[in-house]
Order: structure tokens, then C-alpha cells, then sequence
């Protein structure tokens, strides 16, 4: 069982920045592929970035291409989102999970943070 846990979502104005974190238990996170998805109020979850297992390859949704960025330490078990320019359509719930494969292919994610607020005030 692997359990995630989002940290530094909050309100911030637009054109500003905010640093997601994920924290991961387990012994295996290395070899997970690691997401970020959001849900607005009344819209379905979304995707936002996801991140293979060593780091080299990434994959972002359009709307935030060029403004956020995806890392992992797997030393620390830890996934990052890094927003900047940040817009008030951002706002949602941003949500860290888990598919324990490295299989970039594949997108299955088994495991899911309890979600973290980020406010975009205009």
C-alpha cells in the first residue's frame, strides 16, 4: 500500500507562484509514475503533468505548458509541482497519485493523496 500526501497549496494572486509537494511511503516509489491532477468546482478531474521513474520524461497538459514544472526526488520520495505565472482558472484541488509501474504507456494510477487546495485570486 502506498500512501500520498500533498503539502503548499494556498492562495496566492495571479502572476504569482506555489510549490506542490507530495511526500510517498513505500520502498518502491522509484519505480512509480507519479501525476498531478486538479478538479475545479463543478468540473471533472483533470490531468496536469505526470513524471516516469527517473525523471527524464515528462508529459504536461497544454494550458499549463510552459508555466508548470514536474520533478521527483526519489532519494526523499517526493514529487513536486512548480506553478508560476499562475492564472484564476488554476484554482482547484490539486491531487498527487501514484501508478506503480514504468510503463510510461500505461495509466492506471492506484494510489491517490488526499488533495490540496490552490486559490487564484484575480
Amino acid at each position: 500500500q502506498v500512501q500520498l500526501v500533498e503539502s503548499g497549496g494556498g492562495l496566492v494572486q495571479a502572476g504569482g507562484s506555489l510549490r506542490l509537494s507530495c511526500k510517498a511511503s513505500g520502498r518502491t516509489f522509484s519505480s512509480y509514475v507519479m501525476g498531478w491532477f486538479r478538479q475545479a468546482p463543478g468540473k471533472e478531474r483533470e490531468f496536469v503533468a505526470r513524471i516516469n521513474w527517473n525523471g527524464d520524461r515528462t508529459l504536461y497538459t497544454d494550458s499549463v505548458k510552459g508555466r508548470f514544472t514536474i520533478s521527483r526526488d526519489n532519494a526523499k520520495n517526493t514529487v513536486s509541482l512548480q506553478m508560476n505565472s499562475l492564472k484564476p482558472e488554476d484554482t482547484a484541488v490539486y491531487y498527487c497519485a501514484a501508478d506503480p509501474t514504468t510503463n510510461w504507456s500505461r495509466w492506471e494510477y492506484h494510489y491517490w493523496g488526499q488533495g490540496t487546495q490552490v486559490t487564484v485570486s484575480s
